[in-house]
């Protein structure tokens, strides 16, 4: 059992790890040669990245944070499948418990990692993009639900910050509806409640009116990671 253990806690941290790495201020670096976390929102995610460098580095951004997300979850699959063709996974062990909660402590390792890079001193993104990335993994009836909520707000509003929350606020609305696993379901509780959390300076400035749309830029100074 221990080294069943040791697996699961590698797959935890490996998912951290690709959370945290920092695809958005590699690319401003490289393209820009400036830090991202010094500019606009202080953020490394993609809305940042689109104000900092335009479109085709925000997409380019987007897709990999997206992408960060999905692999992570694609590593406790691979994890069983591999135990389970190997004999590696005690008799005691029931799969069918045990996969969807080790999805959802993966998940949130790797949201921690995006928001909280150890390669930036604990310092980050939003998870939004991440987080996207996970639910289309877990599941991808929920995932397409969640961007389609995000899509319809954003289209109205033209405020990213807004549809992000709005999406965080509808994935564990969706995750009963679709009856989820219960880690599912607490996974898109926590991990909702983290993405708003993370907005909370956003948050501020949609209360004050100031909050920019698609293609205006944040007059503020970057926020400070917490």
């Amino acid at each position: 059992m221990s080294f069943w253990l040791s697996l699961c806690g590698a797959v935890v941290i490996l998912s951290y790890l690709l959370g945290s790495f920092p695809t958005g201020y590699i690319a401003v670096k490289q393209l820009k040669g400036i830090d991202i976390r010094a500019v606009g929102s202080g953020s490394t995610g993609a809305t940042n990245v689109l104000r900092t460098l335009g479109k085709g580095p925000g997409a380019f951004v987007l897709g990999i944070d997206c992408l960060k997300g999905v692999l992570a979850i694609a590593l406790v699959y691979y994890l069983f499948n591999f135990a389970a063709s190997q004999n590696l996974i005690p008799t005691t062990v029931d799969v069918k418990l045990w996969q969807p909660w080790l999805v959802t402590l993966t998940g949130i390792a790797a949201i921690l990692g995006h928001s909280k890079s150890i390669f930036l001193g604990f310092t980050g993104g939003k998870s939004v993009a991440t987080s996207l990335g996970i639910l289309l993994a877990m599941n991808w009836q929920v995932g397409l639900a969640t961007l389609g909520v995000f899509a319809v707000v954003v289209a109205i509003s033209r405020i990213v910050s807004l549809s992000s929350i709005m999406g965080a606020i509808a994935v564990p609305i969706v995750m009963v509806v679709l009856h989820q696993p219960l880690p599912y379901i607490l996974f898109g509780i926590a991990g909702g409640l983290y993405v708003i959390l993370r907005h909370r300076s956003n948050i501020e400035r949609l209360l004050a009116g100031t909050e920019p749309k698609i293609g205006q830029k944040i007059t503020t100074e970057p926020e400070q990671s917490a």
